[in-house]
């Protein structure tokens, strides 16, 4: 790039593009980083609460599958600009929202990211915790051994800070630590999700017994025969594909590295849909041998692992939940609000400052409080995010395949005076008001469900709440469409809606 781009405000090295000699990441990379990301606690009981509203396990792995073929669609699409460009996802988005304005979906996706990784980073400590229990025989903590307002005991802190402290020594290292993190973990931690499912059905008396109606039937706790699996079906359907909404987004993050288009597409295809459902499926099939085992249906990993008599089955089997946790956190929930936070001060906050920032929100949020109920869990973080998120894809998909056409300049988006400062202003108005157009209509829906149903609302938000994702990226994007060719601004012609190139 030029050397004014380069001492421009909204420049530093972490957002630059990244040049095609420096472009390392093959299909197997990229493989490999949906396998350490999708190897995690929560994929592992994802359909945990699925069968408890009802679900038989088959009808929970294809919920699941299902989400995650949707969401795969949006995420090979937002992953073109960062493979031919080798633009991060701030920097892309500032073509449709502007240079000022990208900061605005930005901090919405940085946000959901601190969430996320606050929760992450509690179950790795909690693994730690369960760990050190066993193999040295402490008493686990009671309630009053709870530390007043926190709510935890102080082993239970210490080793959450432990396994924060792990987390940003990671971060620290760079993005180069991280892509070394991803492609060794894949294997071991396929490995080890493998062999827990083998102990599943060996111990459970084989794969017919385990999965047999009865089994299924126990884990469910024997809801009532008038079941309505539609009524089920399509909220858990968009809570599936809010689970990667989040990636669906900063995908870009991590295509800007990628060789090629074909790698980004083939590595995406192969490792997300396919570790998903495989990982679903073991935390199925083991949980339900635990009904057999144990005499109850046992969805915690971490909790089942401590049922064990072996300290060194035990020890070997956290260790390996924690690396799990830990490639998942790093990639999934640390990448994009680095970069995000960098973006609203490039020439001050960099990709560091950015993960150390993202790490104390994650500990101010108490996030041991927002992983404790599985139903407020899908249905209120879930599918609420989902419709912020969904909102931003719509934008995003419309803006650069059907509006711009793939066509970007890459020098005016780190210029403040460029086309995407929109006139001086560095706000895209249309945008703005697409996506609050998408957000909109799912937050009477929202509050409902958050409130617990203390809060009423008229029956078609209801109706619309459990499609959030859907109406949002619809809504979104179909009016940026409709105001960018009515109103269109400095470089789009209005005939056809396709990029000027200057």
């Amino acid at each position: 790039m030029s050397d004014d781009i380069k001492q421009s405000p909204l420049y530093n090295a972490d957002l630059a593009p990244v040049p095609a000699e420096d472009r390392s990441w093959g299909m197997w990379n990229i493989a490999a980083l949906w396998v350490g990301m999708a190897v995690c606690i929560p994929t592992y009981t994802l359909a945990a609460g699925l069968i408890s509203q009802g679900m038989t396990w088959g009808q929970a792995l294809l919920t699941i599958t299902l989400g995650n073929l949707i969401v795969l669609v949006p995420m090979v699409l937002n992953a073109h600009a960062g493979t031919k460009y080798g633009v991060p996802f701030p920097v892309l988005i500032r073509s449709s929202f502007g240079t000022l304005g990208a900061n605005i979906p930005a901090m919405m996706r940085a946000l959901v990211a601190c969430g996320w990784f606050g929760i992450q980073t509690w179950i790795g400590g909690s693994a730690i915790y369960i760990l050190l229990t066993v193999l040295f025989g402490f008493e686990p903590a009671g309630p009053a051994d709870l530390i007043p307002v926190i709510g935890l005991s102080w082993g239970q802190l210490s080793c959450f800070l432990f396994f924060w402290a792990i987390n940003i020594a990671v971060i620290l290292a760079g993005i180069d630590t991280i892509k070394w993190l991803e492609t060794l973990a894949a294997p071991f931690l396929l490995l080890v999700g493998l062999g827990l499912l083998w102990w599943g059905i060996s111990a459970g008396g084989g794969f017919g017994r385990v999965l047999s109606a009865d089994t299924v039937a126990a884990v469910r706790g024997g809801l009532a025969e008038d079941f309505n699996f539609w009524a089920v079906f399509w909220p858990n359907l968009t809570a599936m594909v809010g689970f990667w909404a989040t990636l669906s987004l900063n995908i870009p993050d991590f295509t800007r590295y990628a060789r090629s288009q074909r790698d980004q597409v083939l590595g995406q295809v192969i490792g997300l849909p396919t570790t998903m459902a495989l990982y679903s499926f073991v935390g199925i099939a083991v949980t339900s041998a635990t009904v057999l085992v144990f005499g109850e249906a046992i969805w915690d990993p971490v909790q089942l692992l401590g049922r064990f008599d072996s300290k060194l089955i035990v020890g070997f089997a956290l260790f390996a939940l924690t690396i799990a946790t830990l490639s998942t956190n790093i990639a999934a929930n640390v990448v994009s609000p680095a970069n995000d936070f960098s973006n609203l001060w490039p020439r001050v906050i960099t990709f560091k400052r950015g993960g150390l920032i993202t790490g104390m929100i994650g500990i101010l949020i108490f996030p041991w409080r927002l992983y404790t109920d599985l139903s407020n869990y899908i249905f209120t973080w879930l599918i609420g995010y989902s419709a912020l998120l969904g909102s931003i894809a719509g934008v995003m998909l419309v803006d650069y395949f059907i509006i711009r056409r793939l066509r970007l300049d890459l020098d005016d988006l780190y210029r403040t005076n460029g086309q995407y400062a929109f006139g001086g202003s560095g706000f895209n108005w249309r945008a703005m008001v697409a996506m609050l157009a998408g957000i909109l209509p799912n937050v009477p829906g929202f509050l409902a469900q958050a409130s617990g149903g203390s809060i009423s609302v008229a029956p078609i938000f209801d109706a619309l709440y459990p499609y959030a994702w859907f109406v949002s990226l619809l809504l979104a994007g179909v009016v940026h469409w409709g105001l960018t060719r009515a109103f269109p601004p400095a470089g789009i012609r209005a005939s056809d809606s396709s990029t000027i190139v200057q």
